[in-house]
């Protein structure tokens, strides 16, 4: 089928599955995550020939690893599913109600958006995940991965549409675009009419591309240039362990630290200990000049550092005066991801809460902390950084819009 008939089938199927009971929607997340499991074997295999390609094309190795399924990866899949569907249905929420002075009862309640487009690189997790979260929303799911995913996403694919059916929901409810062409994408952002709402997730590039040139409204996914910033009265130990989970827990997630700012008053005492734990464990520091003075292995910072989401075990490291300068500096370079602060000052704390523009901002915890699962939403289909209906990890109730239902007893106006 070609796009567009694809779009126009997950329209029909989400008629149905707006409807669709809780108990309904639970079982088939239930079914779909004890499938994924039983397809391990077959998923892993389809996984192996995209790795196999990934390597031949030169892909980084933190592509690769964002590529990569194991055994466990998909058994978190499974769990997310099954997080899901324990959650709340968002469905017929009210958001708000009251009753008019006219005797009008107002309530204003959650629908679905209808058909959910996700155009994504990498990552064939995100496919369980988006699939998954539009379900419990009610919604319909176009998913467009990238080329290099390709055989994963359409073994994951063809296990969940498989346990979607089996459980009695239309089998179009999740559906996989042809990612070996470009056609599709485009075809996509087109389909204006047919589908909903289209979520980019990936890089700069890609999420530049959709919002620019799609006539899908779009929900905006960014990149993270995320910062920690150690102030003058950091707790040392709080921000030694802060800072390096937030780098090197995972390299290659948007929620990684890629700059660290240090308040010049306690620099020579944690740059030494920074420095020598991120090198340890292979990490290239990219410094400002007062930064390098304390190791020959700083590499010179530039501005492309200053503004770069590395993805890589690197970081860009440097000295600010006050908290001013360092909020002065992530309004320049930040992507509105998320921001931390470590200090033990109420006051410094409160001030870069209240000063600092970002999704999600960290108070003595790590950057990756960001996350649906994290904060307890259960599989999120992205991280927004725009401001408008989504911002930080979108969970069901971001997949969801409102329409008012207005009951009365003969009324007229």
């Amino acid at each position: 089928m070609s796009v567009l008939e694809q779009a126009a089938a997950a329209r029909v199927a989400a008629i149905d599955l707006a409807r669709a009971t809780r108990a309904e929607k639970d079982a088939a997340l239930l079914l779909m995550a004890d499938r994924l499991v039983e397809r391990t074997d077959d998923i892993v295999h389809a996984n192996g020939v995209d790795i196999t390609n990934a390597r031949a094309n030169g892909l980084s190795e933190a592509m690769i690893d964002r590529l990569t399924l194991t055994p466990e990866r998909v058994a978190a899949m499974a769990d997310g599913l099954r997080q899901l569907a324990v959650l709340p249905d968002p469905i017929g929420d009210v958001v708000r109600g009251s009753t008019l002075a006219n005797g009008l009862e107002l309530r204003q309640i959650r629908v679905p958006f209808g058909v959910v487009g996700m155009i994504y690189e990498g990552r064939p997790n995100v496919t369980a995940d988006a699939a998954g979260i539009c379900l419990k929303s009610g919604n319909a799911a176009l998913l467009r991965g990238s080329g290099s995913a390709f055989a994963s996403n359409a073994a994951i694919v063809a296990v969940l549409r498989k346990a979607v059916a089996d459980a009695g929901l239309p089998v179009n409810t999740v559906q996989l675009l042809d990612a070996t062409t470009r056609d599709s994408v485009k075809e996509l952002m087109r389909a204006r009419g047919l589908v909903d709402v289209l979520i980019p997730r990936g890089g700069a590039s890609l999420i530049k591309t959709v919002v620019e040139e799609s006539t899908v409204p779009v929900i905006e996914t960014g990149v993270g240039n995320c910062h920690v910033y150690v102030d003058s009265a950091a707790d040392l130990e709080k921000a030694l362990a802060v800072t390096v989970n937030s780098k090197t827990q995972r390299y290659s997630t948007c929620n990684t630290a890629e700059s660290l700012l240090v308040h010049a008053a306690i620099a020579d005492t944690f740059l030494p200990l920074v420095l020598e734990e991120l090198q340890s464990r292979g990490v290239t520091v990219h410094g400002d000049a007062r930064v390098a003075g304390f190791s020959d292995a700083v590499v010179a910072a530039t501005d492309d550092d200053w503004g770069t989401e590395y993805l890589s075990p690197d970081i860009a490291v440097a000295v600010v005066d006050s908290l001013d300068d360092a909020l002065d500096h992530i309004r320049q370079w930040g992507t509105g991801h998320t921001e931390a602060i470590v200090s033990e000052s109420t006051t410094a704390t409160r001030r870069f809460v209240a000063g600092v523009d970002a999704a999600a901002v960290m108070v003595n915890a790590s950057t990756r902390f960001t996350d649906g699962g994290e904060f307890g939403f259960g599989a999120e289909i992205g991280i927004s950084t725009q401001k408008l209906h989504a911002r930080g990890p979108m969970g069901l109730p971001e997949l969801t819009s409102t329409k008012y239902v207005v009951t009365g007893n003969g009324h007229t106006r």
